[in-house]
């Protein structure tokens, strides 16, 4: 009898993560803030031009340059559908690819302001797929295909909540757009750290506040998740005081509509990407930044620190491994429990 209740005990014991490990396959003069997984593959685009895919099979890497004119781009988003890769520019002209079918990159999107700044880009479905930028007039940039990415179209600023002055995003993780299903949530920093919230792809839209820090250029949610279509996560704070962590961490349980801080005061500080672990039930959380990895087991309310290696960006794989990059470098991480 002791023996049946010993193992039924042991069954039900959450086993969580105790440790990482970070095997770096790529490293290379290049500053890494978006990643893709294209099935068991990495895909990436990155300043210099430069964008590639990692095969994982093979432990190899296919890498080019993308050059517009004299000008050579700087890739902070991408996305992928289950055929195409895209990899969207920051700065003026904004320069948004899609693989073509030579195999070479087709422009499909060009857009020429001296305030235009894209910052992410994901996709609902193989068809349908949307990008979010800094304001260029007073309302947050965003762009949407319904054709597979052959073309897109800028949403007008009477069908979209103003924006605030100083209010923008920050292109620092490819994770400013988090989807699930129909339903959207853009995150906005800056002067106005908000929720942009849309249930239909992208037809409606309103906007909800959050508690997070804000009120200052470098100020405010810098990485947003979704586990579903309640449970969220925000992360960030200002990358110029890393240290500070207050006001940097909420979520939300009720799809967005309202956020509660947690960890207030406690580690860790800035960070630019946040994801869920897939499978856990929303309560478990992984958060990187150029101060280290941190691993929470209880939806946000604690965090333990996992390394003091630096990245900018992550995406999970599975339930145990993960993609991050960041400055000079691409990793694979695989978690210990």
């Amino acid at each position: 009898m002791i023996i049946g209740c010993n193992s039924k005990e042991k069954k039900t014991t959450p086993n969580y993560f105790s440790s990482v490990e970070i095997e770096i396959i790529l490293e290379d003069s290049i500053s890494v803030r978006a990643i893709e997984l294209m099935g068991e593959n990495l895909a990436f685009a990155t300043n210099n031009g430069i964008y590639g895919m990692y095969d994982s099979k093979n432990n190899s890497w296919k890498t080019n340059i993308q050059k517009h004119d004299s000008l050579t781009p700087e890739f902070r988003a991408v996305a992928s559908t289950s055929s195409d890769f895209f990899m969207l520019s920051v700065g003026n002209p904004a320069l948004l690819y899609k693989t073509g079918d030579s195999g070479s990159m087709d422009l499909v999107y060009k857009e020429e302001n001296e305030k235009v700044f894209y910052d992410a880009m994901a996709f609902w479905n193989d068809n349908e797929g949307i990008a979010m930028g800094d304001p260029v007039e007073n309302c947050l940039s965003i762009i949407i295909t319904r054709d597979g990415g052959k073309s897109w179209n800028k949403i007008s600023c009477k069908d979209l909540p103003p924006s605030v002055d100083g209010e923008a995003a920050f292109a620092a993780s490819n994770s400013n757009i988090a989807i699930q299903g129909d339903k959207t949530w853009i995150l906005s920093g800056g002067m106005k750290s908000r929720i942009f919230f849309s249930p239909d792809k992208g037809s409606t839209w309103e906007v909800f506040e959050t508690p997070i820090v804000q009120g200052t250029p470098t100020s405010g949610g810098y990485s947003l998740d979704f586990y579903d279509d309640k449970h969220g996560f925000i992360i960030g704070g200002d990358y110029t005081k890393p240290e500070d962590s207050k006001a940097n961490k909420a979520v939300t349980e009720d799809g967005g509509k309202t956020w509660n801080l947690v960890a207030e005061g406690q580690e860790p500080g800035y960070k630019s990407s946040v994801r869920y672990v897939p499978g856990k039930n929303a309560e478990e959380l992984v958060a990187v930044g150029f101060t280290g990895i941190s691993y929470s087991k209880d939806a946000g309310k604690s965090w333990e620190e996992f390394s003091k290696e630096g990245f900018f960006t992550l995406r999970f794989l599975n339930d145990s491994v993960a993609y991050a990059a960041g400055k000079n470098r691409i990793a694979k991480l695989k978690f210990m429990r």
